[in-house]
Order: structure tokens, then sequence, then C-alpha cells
């Protein structure tokens, strides 16, 4: 795992807004792609496509759940509807990693994330969020799917 420091642009995100139950791991897939299909349909009826890969923006630490939006990078002006949230992707300082594998290996990667996060003493924002840079819609193999994690730096 290797972590790096970069500066992010402030991105809009159209997407759907849950608290998931984090034992239930069939409920999380089952809302990722609901929230995936609904934040795409949502782009195409404002004439707008997905401005980057798909997203899940996890607010707060999570516990037994998790309140997550997952949707899509929205080009701008997009109109939040009916059970679609249009929320900022903060921009400045942050750290991100690349996890290359399954998702139900990130947590591996999230474990040597945290601990080289701490031993770096950084004052990390309230939030963080996943990007699906590689996944089962473009590739078959698992083994080479690609996640950029994000921590926003204060």
């Amino acid at each position: 795992m290797k972590a790096e420091r970069v500066e992010l642009e402030p991105r809009s995100l159209l997407g759907v807004r849950e608290t998931i139950k984090m034992s239930e791991m069939s409920e999380m897939s089952d809302f990722m792609g609901r929230a995936f299909g609904t934040a795409a349909a949502e782009l195409g009826k404002q004439g707008a496509f997905p401005a980057g890969p798909a997203i899940s923006m996890y607010h707060g630490m999570p516990t037994d759940t998790v309140d997550v939006t997952a949707g899509f990078p929205a080009p701008r002006p997009i109109t939040p509807t009916p059970g679609v949230v249009v929320e900022t992707l903060p921009g400045g300082p942050a750290i991100e990693a690349i996890h290359t594998g399954p998702y139900d290996t990130l947590t591996q990667t999230y474990g040597e994330l945290n601990a080289w996060l701490a031993e770096q003493k950084l004052d990390l924002a309230t939030g963080m969020w996943e990007e699906y840079l590689v996944g089962p819609d473009t590739e078959p193999d698992p083994a080479k799917w690609q996640t950029r994690i994000v921590f926003p730096l204060r």
C-alpha cells in the first residue's frame, strides 16, 4: 500500500444517501447497485453524464452502521430531486491510496492505511470516500479491480 499527499479540487457528487448496517454486506451491495443506478438515471434526465467513476462518500466514522452517499461526480450545476442529493467532495489537501483487488479485501488496505495515518499524525477532516476506478463493470478479474481511497486533511 502506497499513500501519498495530493491537492484536490472540490467536486459535486450526485447520489443517494442512506444509513446502512455494517454487519449486512448484502445490504451494502444492494444499496450501492440501487444508488449508482438511480444517480446515473438522474444525471441522464438532467442531460448530464458522470464526470468520473462511481464514488461512495462516508460521513463520519462507521460504527455498527455507516452513513454513506453513493453516486457519481457531476458537472455543475445539477439539481437534487426527491431521493437524490447533491453533496460536495471537498477540495484541498488529502491523502490517497490505491487498493488493487476485490472489494472484500479492502479491509486489509484500510488496516495498513490507518496504521500509516496514525504514524504520520495527520489531522484528518470528517468523512472520506472511495472511487471505483476499475471494477466489475469493466474488468471481470477481481484481482485487477482498483479503488482509490481518499482521506481529506484539515
